[in-house]
């Protein structure tokens, strides 16, 4: 008679623990943040070596602001400004100039740079992605934009006695919500533009427009009512108003700082959407 073999049981494997999967999303996290701390580092150390790049936006607004301080008329509080000196007000709107002058023109040129060069075609071998890839010159370029504006507003009172902003949480939120509005503006043309030329000529296309519906050839209350409703919807036109507002005492409106985070985050979003490698 055979011999009869039983099988051992076997017994189903089970699924993988909740903890597991945790622990596999958290390092996947982590990874990803020290991706983009290394991106963001290595942006900032190139900008300390292009310093041409870093400093011309800086360089431009001060070097207005010095020119036209030492013209004593424009010192001289006038009853056209509201009591206020044309410096006083000059002083926000070179801030919203140096803003547009790094954003428009220069970070765009730098990242069509790079595709141009092939440094993004190396980098899309790596799981870096394309919005680390924009959140890491989105954050470099916002730190200079963070020492202009301290630079500007430091220049304007130390060396003409302009008043710093009275309403100084406004005025911060305004110029965060200005800049992060710009530089995502910026980001989408690097995300579309082949070249560096063809970048800087977007850009200053788009420079140039910008400051016109932010009144710095006509000054806003001056254009026609057509062209106001249009400049209050542009991120310069809303970041006027609204860092004015701040630098006289009062808080920006609900509509002025909401109008800046659409743009901001509709750009930031259509530059990740259309972001280009090559």
């Amino acid at each position: 008679m055979p011999a009869i073999t039983v099988a051992p049981r076997q017994t189903p494997a089970s699924p993988p623990s909740n903890s597991n999967s945790n622990r596999n999303r958290n390092s996947n996290r982590n990874r990803n943040s020290n991706g983009l701390l290394k991106l963001t580092r290595t942006e900032l150390k190139l900008l300390t070596r292009e310093r041409v790049r870093a400093a011309l936006p800086i360089a431009i607004p001060l070097i207005l602001i010095i020119i036209l301080g030492n013209i004593r008329a424009l010192r001289q509080p006038q009853a056209i400004y509201g009591g206020e000196s044309f410096i006083d007000l000059y002083t926000t709107t070179m801030v919203v100039f140096g803003l547009a002058l790094l954003a428009l023109t220069n970070m765009p040129m730098m990242l069509a740079d790079y595709r141009e060069r092939g440094v993004l075609k190396r980098l899309q071998t790596t799981p870096i992605g394309p919005a680390r890839v924009l959140a890491a010159q989105l954050i470099a370029d916002l730190t200079v934009a963070v020492v202009m504006v301290v630079a500007i507003l430091a220049v304007a009172r130390i060396g003409f006695e302009v008043p710093l902003p009275r309403q100084v949480g406004g005025f911060i939120l305004a110029a965060l919500l200005a800049a992060a509005a710009l530089l995502s503006a910026g980001l989408l043309i690097a995300a579309i533009a082949p070249t560096g030329r063809v970048a800087r000529g977007i850009g200053g296309l788009l420079f140039y427009a910008m400051m016109f519906f932010a009144g710095l050839w006509l000054p806003i209350p001056s254009m026609p009512a057509v062209l106001q409703h249009i400049s209050h919807a542009t991120p310069l036109g809303a970041a006027v108003p609204a860092l004015t507002a701040a630098a006289e005492g009062s808080m920006p409106t609900a509509l002025q700082l909401g109008t800046m985070a659409g743009w901001a985050v509709a750009l930031g979003l259509a530059a990740a959407r259309f972001f280009r490698w090559e």
